[in-house]
């Protein structure tokens, strides 16, 4: 679906140099199809991002519909 591509976009532009300037932590809960916690880490070593809660806790916790979402990202 359209969240778990954008946050697979998301992922594969990551890089240290985002991770060491962002230094946080986003947390999405959202609303609707593909609904559900999703994850950007910008703190940990490599970054990640994807379904679930993230692996260290959120420093940013941002509550939207999936379409939202979709939107803000593209």
């Amino acid at each position: 679906g359209a969240v778990a591509e954008t946050f697979r976009v998301i992922q594969g532009a990551m890089s240290e140099e985002y991770v060491r300037a962002t230094q946080g932590v986003f947390q999405f809960e959202l609303s609707g199809e593909e609904g559900g916690t999703w994850y950007i880490d910008l703190k940990s070593k490599g970054g990640s991002a994807g379904f679930g809660k993230p692996p260290v806790a959120a420093d940013v916790v941002m509550s939207m519909s999936s379409a939202d979402f979709v939107k803000m990202f593209t």
